[in-house]
């Protein structure tokens, strides 16, 4: 079973609450930060621990391969997201929290 299905949304605390994504089975994502009118989408997949996410919509165009690493405990997601094009983060020390909603 592929843990990030599901929403899951930034807390207070960290650098956007209120962002969320949702994972779903087919292999799509959507995102959307409200605060600043920004959504996404596109299509993911899982290899063990690294997350591949080619996000094809972007409202301010940031489109491209990207590619993190994350951690699943409990109802909490870890996730480091690399930049455009780059590979996945080395470990989970500058990722972000997103809680199960």
């Amino acid at each position: 079973m592929n843990p990030l299905i599901g929403k899951w949304t930034q807390p207070a605390g960290q650098p956007y609450p209120g962002l969320f994504f949702v994972f779903n089975e087919d292999g799509s994502f959507r995102a959307e930060f409200a605060e600043m009118g920004i959504t996404s989408s596109g299509t993911y997949s899982v290899s063990g621990d690294i997350l591949s996410m080619n996000q094809s919509q972007h409202t301010l165009g940031l489109v491209g391969q990207f590619e993190g690493r994350f951690a699943v405990e409990d109802d909490a997601l870890k996730l480091a997201l690399g930049n455009p094009g780059e590979k996945a983060p080395e470990d989970l020390s500058k990722a972000r929290i997103y809680i199960r909603s």
